[in-house]
Formats: C-alpha cells, sequence, structure tokens
C-alpha cells in the first residue's frame, strides 16, 4: 500500500461489522420499499451497518423543481427547506461535552503525495490552485496537493462510517477485474486492490494524481468516465464510483456504459454526499450560513448541467438501465463530533476538517465563475458557516447515498 492511513483503516469488506445499537433504517430494493426498525442482533449476515441510514427524507425530483423555481424568486442563497421532518428516523444519540474537549480526529495528512513528481501533473493553474487540462468539460476541483489530502481524509471518513468497509454491494469473494471511476488520489483503488490480490483493478481519472508505488495489481489510467470506453465488452465483475462532484452531466448514459462492460452478475455501485443539512431535532437553524453554503453548491452544480441533486435519482436510473436488485442506502454523517458514539464521533470530525478546510474552498471559485457571486460575500458567509459548523450544541447532519444493482445473470 502506498499510504499508511488506508493500509491501517482497510479490511475485509465483506466482514460483518461488529454488532452495534441500531437505528430507523430504511433499505430499498428493486422497484419495492420496506420501512423497518432493526434490532443489531436479528441483522442478516451481509448487512452494513445500519445505525447511520435513514429514509429518503429529502425532496424529490417534482418536489424539489418547484421548490427551486420559487427561491430564484427569493434570497439566491438564502436558507432552503429540504427535508420533512415527519419522514426522519430517530437520530443519533448526542453526547454530553465539555467546552474546551477537542475531540477531533488526528491528522490526516499523506507523506506518499509528496514523492508523486510535479512534471507529471500536468493541468492549468488558476489562483494558486492546479485543475486538470484533460476532459470534455471544465472541471471544478482542483488537482493540487490540498486537493488530494481532501480526497485522502473522506477515504477515511467513509471507511469509519462504513465500519471498516470499502463497499457495500456483495460482490462475492473473488472478483477478477474492477473499475474505480474517478479515482482521484486512488487510495480506494489500492486498498481494494491489496484486499484482492488476485483482482485487476484500474482507476480512472482525468490527471495523473496517483502515487508511482503501487500494489502490483492496480494501474491507473488518464481517461474521461463520460465518454465512450474502450474496455471490452461484459468484462469487471464491479465498477465503483465515488463522489463524482459535479463531474457528471449525463448519468444514464453512464449507468447504461457500467452496463455494458459488466460481467453478467457484476456489480456497479455509487456513491455521494447530498448536501441538504438537517437536523433530528431542530438545533441546525433554517437561516443558518451552513444551509446557505449547500444551496450554493446546488446552485453552481445545476448551472454547469452536472446537478449535485442526482444522487436521489440512481436507483430509478439504475432500474431503468436494467439491473437487478437495486438497493439504496441513505447514511446520516455527523458534520461535527457531536455524536455520543466514539465511531460516530470521529466520523463527525473527519467531516468537520473536510467542511472547514477542505470543501468550502473549493466553493469559491465556482460562486464567482459559475454564479457571478461576489467574493467578498462568500468570504463572509464562509467565515459565519465555519464558526456554526463547530458548534457540537448544532447536532447536523448531511446525507451520503450509497446506491449499487447487479447485472442479470442471464443478460444478453
Amino acid at each position: 500500500m502506498g499510504d499508511h492511513k488506508g493500509k491501517e483503516a482497510a479490511a475485509d469488506p465483506q466482514t460483518p461489522p461488529t454488532p452495534t445499537k441500531t437505528i430507523g433504517t430504511v433499505e430499498t430494493t428493486g422497484n419495492a420499499s420496506a420501512t423497518s426498525v432493526n434490532d443489531s442482533s436479528t441483522q442478516a449476515p451481509r448487512s452494513p451497518p445500519s445505525n447511520l441510514y435513514v429514509q429518503n427524507d429529502v425532496r424529490h425530483d417534482d418536489e424539489a423543481n418547484t421548490a427551486q423555481r420559487q427561491h430564484e424568486d427569493e434570497d439566491p442563497y438564502g436558507a432552503p427547506s429540504v427535508t420533512d421532518s415527519s419522514a426522519v428516523s430517530t437520530g443519533i444519540e448526542a453526547d454530553i461535552f465539555d467546552e474546551d474537549d477537542d475531540a477531533y480526529a488526528e491528522s490526516t495528512s499523506t507523506s506518499y503525495l509528496t514523492s508523486i513528481a510535479s512534471d507529471i501533473r500536468r493541468g492549468i493553474e488558476e489562483n494558486g490552485r492546479l485543475y486538470a487540462a484533460y476532459g470534455m468539460h471544465k472541471t471544478w476541483l482542483p488537482i493540487d496537493d490540498a486537493e488530494l489530502d481532501r480526497n485522502d481524509l473522506q477515504h477515511c471518513k467513509l471507511l469509519l462510517l462504513l465500519e471498516n468497509k470499502l463497499f457495500i454491494a456483495p460482490i462475492g469473494d473473488n472478483p477478477q477485474n474492477i473499475l474505480d471511476m474517478g479515482t482521484g488520489s486512488g487510495i480506494w483503488a489500492m486498498d481494494v486492490a491489496d484486499t484482492y490480490p488476485s483482482a485487476a483493478v484500474i482507476g480512472v481519472d482525468l490527471a495523473p494524481t496517483q502515487p508511482s508505488m503501487i500494489p502490483p495489481n492496480v494501474h491507473f489510467e488518464i481517461d474521461d468516465i463520460e465518454k465512450d470506453w474502450l474496455y471490452p465488452r461484459d468484462h469487471f465483475d464491479f465498477i465503483h464510483g465515488r463522489e463524482l462532484i459535479m463531474a457528471i452531466r449525463d448519468w444514464p448514459r453512464l449507468v447504461r456504459q457500467a452496463y455494458n462492460h459488466l460481467k453478467p452478475g457484476g456489480y456497479l455501485q455509487l456513491c455521494g454526499s447530498y448536501p441538504a443539512f438537517q437536523s433530528d431535532d431542530g438545533t441546525l437553524p433554517e437561516d443558518s450560513a451552513y444551509i446557505a453554503m449547500g444551496q450554493i453548491f446546488f446552485d453552481m452544480s445545476e448551472r454547469v448541467g452536472a446537478s449535485g441533486r442526482e444522487p436521489r435519482n440512481w436507483k430509478r436510473y439504475l432500474e431503468d438501465a436494467g439491473y437487478e436488485d437495486v438497493v439504496e442506502r441513505v447514511y446520516k454523517v455527523p458534520t461535527n463530533p457531536w455524536p455520543k458514539d466514539p465511531r460516530l464521533k470521529r466520523v463527525g470530525a473527519f467531516e468537520l476538517e473536510h467542511f472547514r478546510e477542505g470543501i468550502a474552498n473549493v466553493f469559491a471559485r465556482g460562486y464567482t465563475e459559475i454564479l457571478g457571486g461576489d467574493p467578498v460575500y462568500f468570504q463572509v458567509l464562509l467565515a459565519k458557516a465555519r464558526q456554526e459548523v463547530s458548534n457540537r450544541s448544532m447536532h447536523s447532519w448531511v446525507p451520503f447515498y450509497y446506491v449499487y444493482g447487479r447485472k442479470p445473470l442471464h443478460a444478453s
């Protein structure tokens, strides 16, 4: 492994998690939906940790589009109303903390990134950040060291969220060919390659930002996954895509391409955040600057044609493309270390760091270039949002979607 954090955190993704107290869960399979309150003692062997996933309690297409049209006549960056409190399951228990307690996760700096030669970072520099020059569309996430550190921090956070599982799709014990779309720093692909030494793992991205010291069964390619794929049809056992932020304009086409290149019985899994920040107990004010930051993301993504609301549609896209046993799970990611549970407290610490020092800075470029906003106003709003999200009396969380489906065994 090229990264000490990923190596320590990675575990057999099919090993059942340590039993934990289970809060309200929803799992939707195929076209059916069922709601239940489960006890961990009766949990099926392959079920992932369920104490974080909740009912899809954010608005769907027709409601969201109507609300968006109404919203355009209002303050463009006011706080949206994105949840139906009656649909939210029971929440995470909040911890009682000391104001002087700095229970934050340990540093996530990655030493291996320094070994990547700068002369292979072909890109465009703007405002002190480096961006990929390759691809069908202009990219909005940078490819420099700070962004790769953010990518690795996200990887650690999601390992904690899934209790050291790299994915939740039941792909079996002996996959032979795995594709990681939008691999970023390559940390997920490398961890999967270590977990399945007999598998050939390909990581694809727009820029060569991956390390040179990698497991022997993984290699990285520069390509745009929105273009036609050159891989053999019926080839991959597992295709994975995570946090493809403002990167995909045509999700149905991508889902169909993945279907064509999966072996019969192979799985596609998509996962990503939906930054409609909310709380179960009303501690997140509706006029929060933190909520306004989420709305800025939605506005930017819709303006460039890569809507951030698409995770709610992934399940339907997979079903329409012919996948079977399609499952959607929505996990609660605490936005700071407010939970009482030690593991969830660490998840919240990672998410807090991710917002304060990572993704929020990325918004600045899009806010001015895409929305034509005032950069001074944005910095004031960002400072207020950072102050709000650091308050552990605010029990907010962000939905994180996981959707997977299987190509039929007898698919032609």
